[in-house]
This record gives structure tokens, sequence and C-alpha cells, in this order.
């Protein structure tokens, strides 16, 4: 990011950049771009028909092109005044044409993106260009935040913790309402503390429910002494918080606090090992190795964590077959849990960032074990 930049705005110019050196790195003349996150990423653009053509050569600006529809003539050149942009509802055949019109010659495509028949479509229309697959070239940029994404991150987050607070607070958490009053609640309460969207359907899971790890709220009834799982995120300026906690209604039993207490110590382990240079797989080890030497490995049954942002769910993924080593300004979660089948179960989620040091904890609800009264 230039000295000069505004970090309260993203820096697209400066990522476009990025990406060109990438590109050169992998011998293409361009990049076409039409995955939407990704464009959003480059450019600011948030319509539903886009496609991008970005050029390699240094400083070429005026070779980079974004098209769309005309639903969005007015929007792409508030939101991309920097760029020429093309009216075309076929916006990745209009880019396609004009990098044939520019000679550009090897042109690289998102082949994790693109279906078997567009690309038919673009070798019929890319007369004189070589097509040339690539993957992951922006995901790979996406996964380092800058200061303006760590910003909208955390401010995602103040908006999930502060929610969860004024459910407990009004009475919210109860027996005799359902998981999905609470949700739906939930849910509700995010938007009044500043999300633009909810990051993913509001996981409420009581009792036994607590033991599914992606269960969706259900006209179950809380009862006294139930295990209550919250798995919910806010989006703020397109970037998703992501945050489990588990409470439980009335005094817990032992096992409770028994499985509760190791949970949190292997997310703590987790936590701890977030430092770059560390092995995504490593990290995974940390915290699973806390749970497996208690005798219960095989009832922690995901990895570990992954990336978050734009999307949800990102690069880098933090598990047993984690690849690559974590890097400074990622932004990932943490969150073992263990889970007993018809009883209940427990989880513990935050989103950090990898620092040199420590990790910047970015969810900061206690993770202490909550009794609900």
């Amino acid at each position: 990011m230039s000295a000069d930049h505004d970090a309260r705005r993203p820096d697209h110019a400066a990522r476009r950049a990025a990406l060109r050196n990438l590109l050169v790195e992998n011998g293409v003349d361009a990049l076409l771009v039409t995955d939407l996150i990704n464009i959003r990423y480059l450019t600011g653009f948030t319509g539903s028909n886009a496609a991008l053509l970005v050029d390699s050569w240094d400083g070429a600006e005026d070779r980079t092109v974004i098209c769309t529809d005309g639903r969005y003539a007015t929007q792409v050149g508030e939101q991309v005044p920097d760029l020429r942009a093309e009216i075309a509802r076929a916006s990745a055949r209009r880019t396609i044409e004009i990098a044939g019109e520019w000679q550009t010659g090897r042109v690289g495509f998102e082949s994790h993106v693109v279906t078997v028949d567009q690309h038919h479509a673009f070798v019929e229309q890319g007369t004189g260009l070589q097509l040339v697959p690539t993957r992951g070239l922006v995901e790979q940029l996406r996964m380092v935040k800058d200061d303006y994404e760590v910003e909208q991150l955390r401010a995602a987050c103040a908006a999930a913790d502060s929610a969860l607070a004024s459910l407990l607070e009004r009475g919210g958490l109860r027996p005799g309402r359902t998981e999905r009053q609470v949700a739906r609640e939930l849910e509700w309460l995010m938007f009044e503390h500043g999300a633009a969207a909810i990051s993913f359907e509001t996981i409420v899971a009581a009792g036994a429910n607590s033991a599914v790890p992606h269960h969706r709220p259900t006209d179950a009834v809380l009862a006294a002494g139930d295990f209550v799982k919250f798995d919910f995120g806010a989006v703020v300026g397109g970037y998703h918080s992501d945050m489990t906690r588990t409470l439980v209604l009335g005094e817990p039993a032992d096992w409770q606090r028994e499985v509760y207490e190791l949970v949190r110590t292997s997310q703590r382990a987790g936590r701890e090992a977030l430092k770059p240079g560390t092995g995504c797989g490593e990290v995974d080890c940390a915290a699973r190795t806390v749970i497996e030497d208690a005798g219960h490995g095989e009832l922690f049954v995901h990895g570990l964590g992954h990336g978050v942002g734009l999307q949800i769910h990102e690069a880098p993924g933090i598990a047993k077959t984690g690849t690559g080593t974590l890097l400074e300004g990622m932004a990932v979660t943490v969150e073992p849990g263990v889970y007993f089948p018809g009883r209940g179960g427990v989880r513990i989620e935050d989103t950090l960032v990898v620092r040199e040091g420590r990790p910047e904890l970015l969810t900061l609800t206690t993770k202490d074990l909550t009794v609900v009264d």
C-alpha cells in the first residue's frame, strides 16, 4: 500500500499491481478474471455480471478493462472510476474480444471458475489468443489482508460480539424458546449493531443437537441443562466474521465442565500456534493433539479452521491435510470441537489475524464457560 493512500479505503490499484507481478511469474500476458469476488477485490465493483481483463505490463492500467451489462452502467462508473469500462451483456466474451484486438498473446483464465462450455466459447471467440489455465492467483493475494481489510473484519467481529451480548442482556436465551427463535433474534441484533448482512445462516444448536457440527436451527425447545452452541457472523464492508461460543442453561454437569475445558485448552493451543512461517498442518496438530491425548480424537471430526474475508471460507485451510505456511496478515479461524452424539458437544471459535509474536484476536466475547441462569 502506498504511503499516501487512505487506509480507510481499499487500494485496488495496488492489488492489481501485485497481481501483475504474479502474471509475469506465471508466464501470462493478461488474466481474464470472471469470479465476482475476485473482481470486487481488484476493483470494488459489486454487480452480479462482470469480467475483468488485467494486462501484465507494469503500469498497464490503460490496458486493464472491466466489462458489465447495461444494468450496471452507472454503478460501474461510480465504483470503478479509474478503469475503462465496457458495456456488453456477454461480459467475458467481450473482454476476450478486446484481448484479441490488442493481440495480447497468452491470456490466463480462472480454470477453477470457468466452465467447459465457457471455455469452448472463449476459444471460438479469441482468435489468435493462447488461453492458459491458471488457478487461484487472485485468491493467493486475498489470503494476506491489508489494513483496510483488517479494519472491516474488526468491525464485523464487533457487530457479532455486541449482538450476542445484547441477546444475553435482554434474556433472549432461556428455556422454553426454540432454536429458531433465538437464531432469528441474534441475526436481527447483528443488523442493529452495524452488520450489512449475516455471514451465513446462524447456527443455534441446543441439547443433543449441539453434537451436530453444522446443525440448522429447528423448533427444538431449549431446556435447563442444555449446551447451546452458537456459530454465527456479521458482514461489514463485504468482510465476514466467524465466531462460535457454547453456553449452558443452568448449572452444568461435571461432564459438561470437563469437555468444555478440554475444548478451551485445545483452542488456546491452536491460537498460540498461529505464527508466521508455521505450517497449516502444524497448527491443526497443535490443537488436535490436546483432544487426542484426552482420548477423544475421534470426536473432533473437522479441520481446525480456515481463512476468512470477502468469503466466509477462504484459503488457507487449517487441517490435517492443510498445505502451505502462515503469513503475516492472514485472517483465519481456530475452531476445535468435541461432539458426543445424542448427548451434546462443544465448539469454540475465534477469528484472528496472524501477527509476529502473537495473533491479533478479533472476536472478543469471553471463552470462559458462560452459565445462563
